[in-house]
Formats: C-alpha cells, sequence, structure tokens
C-alpha cells in the first residue's frame, strides 16, 4: 500500500515546500495538504518536482476563520465568496498539478443549503474539467465539526447524485466516517465507484493509523481486493507532537 503525507497535519511547523521534502525522506509516495496559499506555488511545484511527489489535493479557503467559517460552499447568500475560494484553488492547483481539490461545505443546513452547495459544485466541477482536476466533497464528523453541512456517505451519494458531474467524488475520510457510521469495508465496497480519495487516522484519537479501533490491516486487504491502488491519505495528528512515520513499516 501506498501513501500521502497530508501536511496540514504532518510537518505542518514547517514552510510548504520544506515539509514537501521531509515527505519525500520519510518514505511517502505522495502529498496533499489543506490550504497552500501564502506559499508561492513556484516553490512548491520545484520542491515536488525536486522530490519527484504527486500533489493529490488542496482544500477550497475556508472563509473568515475568526468568526467561525469552516468552509462556504453550502451557506447561501456567500455564494460570491465561495465561487471565490473556488476559483482560488483551481487556479493555485493547476500551477501545481494537484489532482484533486477539496470544496469544502461550510456549517448550513437545509434545503436551501443543499441547493446552494449543489450549485456551487457543478461550478466547480465545470471550471475544474478543463485543468482535468477533480473535485472531492467530504463528510466531516460532528464531534471535530458540529453543524457541519455534510456528514455522511450517504447525504455525500445523494448530493454526488444531484450534482451529476463525472469530476465530483467523495473524499471517503476513514476517521470521519468510522465514528459517523461504521461498517467501513462494507461502505468502501458499495461506495468505490464515486471514491476519488481515501484518508486514513486512528479513531477515536486521530493520531498514527497502526493504533486505535480500525484494523487497517484488514481495510487495506480489502482495499487491494477492489482494485484500489492509489497513495492512501495520511492525515493524522502525531500522538507526540512531532512527527514519527515509523508506523510506515506496519503496512
Amino acid at each position: 500500500m501506498k501513501f500521502s503525507a497530508n501536511l496540514g497535519f504532518l510537518w505542518n511547523d514547517q514552510p510548504l515546500p520544506e515539509a514537501i521534502k521531509l515527505a519525500h525522506q520519510a518514505g511517502y509516495a505522495a502529498v496533499e495538504c489543506h490550504w497552500p496559499y501564502q506559499f508561492d506555488a513556484d516553490e512548491v511545484k520545484n520542491a515536488l518536482h525536486e522530490t519527484g511527489l504527486q500533489m493529490l489535493g488542496l482544500n477550497t479557503d475556508r472563509g473568515d476563520i475568526s468568526k467561525g467559517d469552516n468552509g462556504l460552499s453550502s451557506i447561501p447568500g456567500r455564494e460570491v465568496e465561495a465561487r471565490a475560494a473556488i476559483d482560488q484553488a483551481i487556479v493555485y492547483a493547476s500551477k501545481i498539478n494537484a489532482l484533486n481539490i477539496h470544496v469544502m461545505a461550510g456549517f448550513a443546513s437545509g434545503e436551501e443549503a443543499e441547493k446552494t452547495f449543489i450549485d456551487n459544485l457543478q461550478y466547480a466541477a465545470d471550471q475544474a474539467k478543463t485543468h482535468n482536476i477533480t473535485i472531492l466533497i467530504e463528510p466531516l464528523n460532528h464531534y471535530d465539526a458540529p453543524n457541519y453541512f455534510l456528514q455522511t456517505s450517504a447525504q455525500a451519494e445523494d448530493i454526488l447524485q444531484k450534482v451529476d458531474r463525472s469530476n465530483v467524488k467523495l473524499m471517503f475520510d476513514c476517521y470521519h466516517l468510522q465514528i459517523m457510521e461504521g461498517d467501513i469495508c462494507r461502505r468502501l465496497e458499495r461506495l468505490m465507484p464515486i471514491i476519488g480519495h481515501i484518508q486514513i487516522a486512528s479513531v477515536p484519537a486521530r493520531s498514527e493509523p497502526n493504533t486505535g479501533e480500525l484494523n487497517y490491516h484488514y481495510i487495506f486487504s480489502k482495499l487491494e481486493a477492489l482494485g484500489y491502488s492509489a497513495p492512501i491519505g495520511a492525515e493524522y495528528k502525531p500522538a507526540k507532537g512531532s512527527v514519527d512515520s515509523s508506523w510506515l513499516a506496519d503496512f
């Protein structure tokens, strides 16, 4: 199994170009990040070229975090801001040849929020298509992100059907979905046709994936049987604060 270092959590005390190099030294096959916009895209691209690593994905901007924003795309009345964040992400991703953009929904609920999210996702998909970029949506659990619009795989599946764009997929985060729903292997099998990326962490601590209640050895064997060969995103918070990638040897 190949792994992608999520630099939103790993080496996040370092500038992004340096974090990419550290991920390469640690033995990761790819990288991904959260919000890279403070770093010059050319410097990031050079680090990716130097290491030979692919940037799998990045997130749209959260909005005004001082006011509690965690994404914008499902919030009625903020469509202009949401689409500006989508445009920003597409420009940055195209410069560094990133494969995916996670369009963050934000805190909202109800039918109008769903319609707003669908409209913004259709916009994102149409804009990203010419750059061969896939748009991802990700359910987040209600402990870490209370009142986040997108919380379950069933809700995500329904939205993807309504969006009806081939380049919009599900980000299947085992940590979030184990907390919200469980039954991870059956969900992976059923949802595989709409999955664009998979992420892992231990549950419930969200630390190194070789601990906790999920047996990733078993999950990875199921993924191999399903023919999934893309790098798995290691989106975890190091238990000791500093990054220790020795867990990679367990898989």
